[in-house]
C-alpha cells in the first residue's frame, strides 16, 4: 500500500513537470509574444526588449524606501499657530532616497566637471560657472565672526563630509540633473554601450546628456561616434545591413530614472521611519521624531542622555559645554555622526533643514489628491526644429535668465534638449490636466481668488491694481540688464503687500543646527525663496521606484 502511494506521489510530481513544460512551450517563454506568437529579439531583427530586467538597483547613494500610507501633517499643539500642517492620509509610492544629505565633498566634484567643461575663463561660459557656486556668504553675521567658515566651509577638506549650504533650490535640482547624466553615463560604460572613461572627453560642445541620448543618441556626445560605438557591445547587423543595438533605449532597462529632490510627502514619511512600526498612534501621525519615543536624548543604556540629533538646545547652546559636547557639533556635523531612522537615512532632524520640490502653500490639497502628493507641476515638452528634430542646445544658443536677486544662470547647458511649455496638442480635451503651469491649480489661480465674483480683471485704482484680485499679495523685486550687462535693480516698495508667498517660494523641511527642538518634528513645514539660499539648509537627491512596490519582487498568491 505503502508503495503503491510512493507511485503515485512520483507520477503526479512528473505529471506536474509535464503541465509546467507544455505551458512554458504554449506561452513561448519569455521571448515569445503573448500579444502576435512572434519572437522577441529575434536576430533577424524586429522587437527589442529586456525580457529578463531583474528590477531596478540601488543607484549610488540612495537607499530604497517602500511607499505606503501615512498620516501626513501634525496632530499635536501647533503652538507657532501657522495651521499649515493639518492632518490627512496620504499615500506615496516607494522610492529611493538619499541616505545623507548632499556634502561639500560631493557637491565639489559637481563644480570640478562644470569647471573643467564650461571654463569660467571662456566669457561665454563664465556664467555658466558662477551660477552653479554656492553662496559662501550666507556665513556672514553683523554681530558674529564666522569667516572662518565663510573661507573654509565649502572646498577645505575638514568639512568634506558635512552637507552643503548656501545653495538655493534651483542649484539643487541642477546638482540632480548633473547627477543623472554622470550616473548614466557610467551605466553605460559599464553595459558597453559608451567608450569607457569618456566622462574624461566630455567638452562644451560634446558632453552627455541622458534625455538627450535617449531622444536623439547619434546627436549625444556632439555626434562623436568614437564615444557613442567605442563600448565593447559591438554593433550587429541585421539581414539588411543595419546596425541594430548601438544605443540603449529605455527598453533595455539600463538608463537609470532621473534624481531629482523628494517631495514633501516623500521627505515627511522618509523622515518618520514607519517601516518598523506597526502601532496605532504611529501610523495615524502621533510619532512625533524620526526615532522612537518623544525625547531628544537617548534612553538606551550605554548611552542614555546622550542628543540624538544635531540642533540648537538653547540660546546660546549650539553643542554643549567644552569636554561635554551634547550634541559634537556647534555648527553642522559630519554626515553619519547619528544613528539612522529605520529605512537606513541619516539627520532627518536636525543638522540642516532641506529643500523639497514643492511650491508652498498654507495648505495640501487633499480634497483633490492623496496620491503622491505635490505642487509644482510644470509640464514641458522637447522643442522640435525646422528640421523636424530636437533641438539640441549649442554653445551659441545658451539662454541665462537673471534672478530676482540679481543671480544668472544658464537655463540650458549645451548639449541638452531645448524645452518649451506644453501646449493645446497635449491639452485639448484632456480632463487630468489643461496647462502647462499647474502651479497654481485650485490655490491662487481665478477660480480661487477673492474677487473671482467680480470679474479678473476688473479695475482697482492704485499701484497695486494688477495684485489686488489674486489669493496672494507677495513683493515684486524687479532685475534687469542693459546693454551694456550691468543689473538694474527694481525693489517693490509697496507697504500695501500682504504676503510673502508665490509661486517661487519653497518648502523645506526638518531642523537644522540653528533651530530649537519643535522643528525636528517631521511634520513642520516651512518656506523659503528658491533662488536664495542660507547657512542652514541643505539638500538631498530622490529617485522614482519603477516596477514593483517592493524590493522582494514577490507575486501574490491568490
Amino acid at each position: 500500500m505503502n508503495m503503491k502511494k510512493v507511485l503515485i506521489s512520483r507520477l503526479l510530481v512528473v505529471l506536474a513537470i509535464s503541465l509546467t513544460l507544455v505551458g512554458c512551450k504554449r506561452s513561448g517563454g519569455s521571448n515569445t509574444s503573448r500579444a502576435t506568437g512572434w519572437q522577441i529579439n529575434a536576430k533577424e531583427g524586429g522587437f527589442q526588449y529586456n525580457t529578463k530586467y531583474k528590477g531596478q538597483e540601488n543607484a549610488p547613494g540612495l537607499v530604497f524606501v517602500e511607499g505606503g500610507t501615512f498620516t501626513m501633517g501634525r496632530v499635536q499643539d501647533d503652538v507657532m499657530h501657522d495651521w499649515n500642517n493639518t492632518p490627512n492620509q496620504q499615500h506615496v509610492q516607494s522610492f529611493y532616497m538619499d541616505e545623507t544629505e548632499v556634502t561639500n565633498k560631493m557637491y565639489m566634484e559637481y563644480l570640478d566637471w562644470v569647471k573643467t567643461v564650461f571654463p569660467p575663463e571662456e566669457e561665454n561660459f563664465r556664467r555658466i560657472y558662477e551660477g552653479v557656486v554656492p553662496d559662501t556668504l550666507v556665513w556672514r553675521n553683523r554681530l558674529g565672526y564666522n569667516e572662518v567658515m565663510t573661507n573654509n566651509y565649502l572646498r577645505h577638506p575638514g568639512y568634506g563630509e558635512y552637507p552643503v549650504v548656501g545653495v538655493s533650490w534651483i542649484q539643487a535640482v541642477e546638482f540632480a540633473n548633473w547627477r543623472t547624466d554622470r550616473v548614466n553615463e557610467l551605466k553605460l560604460q559599464k553595459e558597453g554601450f559608451l567608450k569607457q572613461g569618456s566622462q574624461y572627453e566630455a567638452t562644451a560642445d560634446a558632453n552627455f546628456n541622458t534625455d538627450t541620448y535617449i531622444n536623439a543618441p547619434t546627436q549625444s556626445f556632439g555626434g562623436n561616434e568614437e564615444i557613442l560605438k567605442g563600448g565593447k557591445n559591438k554593433p550587429k547587423v541585421d539581414a539588411e545591413g543595419n546596425e541594430t543595438g548601438v544605443y540603449a533605449s529605455r527598453e533595455t532597462g539600463v538608463i537609470s530614472p532621473k534624481y531629482r529632490l523628494p517631495t514633501e510627502a516623500e521627505w515627511e514619511y522618509a523622515a518618520l521611519g514607519l517601516s518598523e512600526i506597526r502601532s496605532y498612534n504611529s501610523y495615524r501621525g502621533r510619532k512625533k521624531y524620526p526615532w522612537d519615543g518623544q525625547y531628544t536624548r537617548s534612553g538606551n543604556r550605554k548611552v542614555r542622555g546622550d542628543q540624538l540629533a544635531n540642533f540648537k538646545q538653547g540660546k546660546g547652546d549650539y553643542g554643549g559645554i567644552a569636554g561635554w559636547s551634547d550634541d559634537g557639533a556647534d555648527i553642522t556635523a559630519q554626515v553619519k555622526s547619528f544613528k539612522p531612522n529605520d529605512f537606513g537615512l541619516y539627520d532627518m532632524a536636525g543638522n540642516v533643514a532641506e529643500w523639497v520640490a514643492d511650491v508652498y502653500r498654507p495648505i495640501v490639497d487633499d480634497e483633490f489628491n492623496d496620491f503622491n502628493y505635490y505642487r509644482g507641476n510644470v509640464y514641458t515638452k522637447n522643442a522640435i526644429g525646422e528640421d523636424g528634430t530636437v533641438k539640441i542646445v549649442t554653445t551659441d544658443e545658451i539662454v541665462y535668465d537673471t534672478l530676482p536677486n540679481g543671480k544668472v544662470i544658464a537655463r540650458d547647458l549645451p548639449g541638452a534638449i531645448a524645452q518649451v511649455p506644453v501646449d493645446e496638442n497635449e491639452t485639448y480635451l484632456r480632463t487630468n490636466f489643461d496647462s502647462s503651469d499647474n502651479r497654481n491649480f485650485r490655490d491662487g489661480d481665478v477660480a480661487s481668488s477673492r474677487r473671482y465674483d467680480q470679474g479678473f480683471d476688473d479695475e482697482v485704482e492704485g499701484e497695486d491694481a494688477s495684485f489686488t484680485s489674486k489669493m496672494y499679495n507677495s513683493p515684486k523685486h524687479n532685475v534687469e540688464v542693459d546693454s551694456a550687462g550691468t543689473l538694474i535693480r527694481e525693489y517693490d516698495k509697496s507697504s500695501r503687500r500682504t504676503s510673502l508667498i508665490n509661486d517661487e517660494a519653497r518648502v523645506y523641511k526638518g531642523g537644522s543646527w540653528k533651530d530649537r527642538e519643535y522643528w525636528l518634528d517631521p511634520a513642520q513645514r516651512r518656506y523659503f525663496p528658491q533662488n536664495m539660499a542660507t547657512d542652514y539648509i541643505g539638500f538631498r537627491c530622490a529617485m522614482s521606484r519603477v516596477g514593483s512596490k517592493s524590493q522582494s519582487n514577490k507575486k501574490r498568491k491568490n
